[in-house]
């Protein structure tokens, strides 16, 4: 494999297609992990890209899904995460247990096996690669009835800058990206009288693929995206 691999975990039809594609036709190779991926053939077989089966938040899994790739990926984007919503009295531990798992302990898996393969790897043009954590403005403020998807957006949204703090004087590049807004995911349409009241996952590819180009000397550690009638 002659092409620089971009690790998506947490693929499914939405943005991870999105990004597979983006980054298919900038010239490196995707790789999709996801718990299943039955239902990645179609996108495979469009952008050439290798299937994973992963489970984010079992280590045992990550380290099999590092040790898998034939070479250190130069872009790895964490994608999952997981929501229990409900009224805190009568939300089940269980499920918020599970929730922080697959959002924060997960994106935790995830970043420290890419630092690993990246610092272990020669760096290109200065960079040992860029490491993406998918976020959303739970991870900014809070909402009623999601409290365990604020506390796993905000853990995933610290992780991200301490990571970045710690990694980027030493090449890798590491950003949150706060997606503030629906997306218009495959089943989700938007009314006519809003055109482009949500963000479209081709559109928030540019952005991961700008943050990847991005000079070190003004690397972002966070970033927003919204659609133009959004409220702040």
């Amino acid at each position: 494999m002659s092409d620089p691999i971009a690790l998506i975990v947490g693929t499914g039809s939405g943005l991870s297609a999105a990004l597979a594609r983006r980054f298919r036709r900038a010239g490196y190779h995707p790789v999709l992990a996801a718990r299943d991926t039955t239902k990645l053939a179609a996108l495979a077989q469009e952008t050439g890209a290798t299937c994973q089966r992963c489970e984010a938040s079992d280590p045992a899994s990550v380290a099999a899904l590092f040790a898998s790739l034939p070479a250190s990926p130069r872009v790895v984007v964490y994608n999952p995460s997981a929501r229990e919503r409900g009224p805190l009295t009568h939300l089940d531990p269980a499920g918020v247990r599970r929730a922080l798992e697959v959002t924060a302990f997960g994106a935790f898996l995830v970043g420290q096996a890419a630092a690993r393969a990246m610092l272990a790897a020669p760096p290109v043009n200065g960079s040992h690669g860029t490491i993406l954590f998918t976020g959303a403005s739970a991870g900014v403020k809070g909402f009623a009835q999601s409290a365990p998807f604020a506390m796993g957006k905000f853990a995933q949204r610290g992780l991200a800058q301490s990571m970045s703090r710690e990694l980027h004087p030493k090449g890798i590049h590491v950003a949150w990206v706060n997606i503030d807004g629906q997306i218009r995911n495959p089943g989700r349409t938007e009314p006519p009288e809003a055109p482009d009241s949500m963000l479209a996952p081709d559109a928030i590819a540019e952005t991961y693929l700008m943050l990847v180009n991005q000079p070190r000397s003004a690397w972002s550690e966070e970033i927003a995206v919204r659609p133009w009638v959004e409220r702040f």
